[in-house]
């Protein structure tokens, strides 16, 4: 595996480690334990996701993801939903015809 798609890669698991940890954040260690890898490759790993604009650091000095990423996150929960009411009513009426 090449350099670029392993960084990559490291990126992407920091990125979903951060996952439910909105409020709260992860420190430093506990993502490099929770994803085997040393504390400078998750330096690494995060500063590339803070300048994607995709995580931050709080004021606990902890990392979680950023608004920017929480409102992706949240763009596609309203797409589902919006997926959702429109099948929701297609079947309403599929039901209201076949009385």
């Amino acid at each position: 595996m090449n350099p670029t798609s392993t960084s990559g890669s490291r990126i992407l698991r920091v990125l979903k480690a951060l996952k439910g940890y909105s409020l709260t954040g992860l420190s430093n260690g506990e993502l490099a334990a929770a994803l085997y890898e040393s504390p400078t490759n998750i330096n690494r790993a995060l500063a590339a996701l803070i300048e994607a604009g995709l995580a931050q650091k709080l004021e606990n000095g902890r990392f979680a993801m950023s608004m920017a990423m929480l409102q992706i996150a949240h763009a596609h929960a309203t797409e589902v939903a919006r997926a959702q009411d429109r099948l929701n009513e297609m079947n309403q009426r599929l039901i209201a015809g076949s009385r």
